[in-house]
């Protein structure tokens, strides 16, 4: 049997932050993609996947938040603890990802799940891979095909990409420099140089409400700055230029290395180290666990009230 033939790798085609519908439109004809739906709701967590049964981008996979994105809650842990590095790293061998594959990540809109994936993929070694701007919303607004699961194949790309496994995507991580445990956070926020970034809504940081968490508020010294300020209401990010000047003016000099990004259990603080990556400022690390780790130990303090 003839082995697969390879198809030609577009110029320029390692996206490793954002990636635009006609940019991908373009890239699923000529190269090596595998895309990967994370549509998800918190609180409903079938929602995402009869999402996905119901109508996707063709040749899409889907990745649960809880079941593919996440590791085992503990006692001790948040809500969405880091999954295993190595069985996160053999689902995407498992889903056709290798050495040559373009990963996009989508969701319903913002990024805001996408945005874990990309962080998650990061994390084990894998650089090309990239959230897709606007995520379905957009793709289905530009025209775009969509497919039922019915005849939804294993993964996106030729024979080539489907003959992939988990050998194949050879990670280097997983990268323990990115993350910040418990500890590591007490021990930064004693200190001078840290910026702690709690990308929650305003009113969930304040404490005026907590819809998913038993106790409300945030860590103290911690500031906001919620994801939602990274994108436009049509939920695409908003320009290069607009999110590094707003991201700058935040952390008044702080510089990205010193900034560690927490949400409510290590979900949405990573759209903002998308955005902040997206806008040149690298370097910030991801306290994984948030707040709902956080809250675990009563006798850790809790603050409440807007953000300074």
């Amino acid at each position: 049997m003839n082995s697969p033939r390879r198809r030609a790798k577009l110029p320029g085609m390692d996206y490793t932050t954002l990636i635009d519908v006609p940019a991908l439109a373009r890239l699923i004809g000529a190269a090596h993609v595998l895309l990967v739906d994370c549509r998800f709701e918190l609180g409903f967590p079938d929602a995402g996947r009869n999402a996905f049964l119901e109508a996707h981008i063709p040749g899409a996979v889907y990745a649960h938040l809880e079941a593919d994105l996440s590791g085992p809650v503990g006692p001790s842990t948040g809500r969405h603890p880091l999954p295993d590095p190595a069985r996160f790293a053999a689902r995407l061998g498992a889903w056709g990802a290798g050495p040559e594959t373009q990963i996009v990540a989508y969701d319903a809109a913002n990024g805001c799940f996408a945005a874990r994936f990309w962080w998650l993929a990061r994390w084990v070694g894998v650089s090309r891979v990239a959230v897709l701007d606007g995520g379905l919303a957009a793709w289905s607004k530009r025209g775009g095909a969509l497919q039922g699961s019915a005849a939804a194949p294993a993964v996106t790309a030729g024979a080539d990409t489907r003959a992939a496994n988990p050998a194949s995507l050879a990670p280097t991580g997983p990268d323990r420099s990115a993350v910040v445990t418990l500890e590591e956070l007490i021990d930064a926020l004693a200190g001078p140089a840290c910026r702690l970034v709690d990308a929650r809504a305003p009113e969930r940081y304040a404490g005026v409400v907590e819809p998913l968490d038993p106790v409300a508020g945030h860590v103290p010294k911690a500031v906001n700055h919620p994801f939602t300020r990274n994108v436009a209401a049509d939920g695409r990010f908003r320009p290069r230029a607009s999110l590094r000047r707003e991201w700058l003016r935040f952390l008044a000099g702080t510089a990205p290395r010193n900034v560690i990004a927490m949400c409510g259990s290590g979900v949405t603080a990573c759209h903002n180290l998308l955005a902040m990556e997206y806008a040149g400022l690298s370097g910030a690390r991801l306290y994984a666990g948030s707040w709902s780790e956080w809250i675990r130990d009563p006798a850790r303090p809790v603050a409440r009230g807007a953000s300074p």
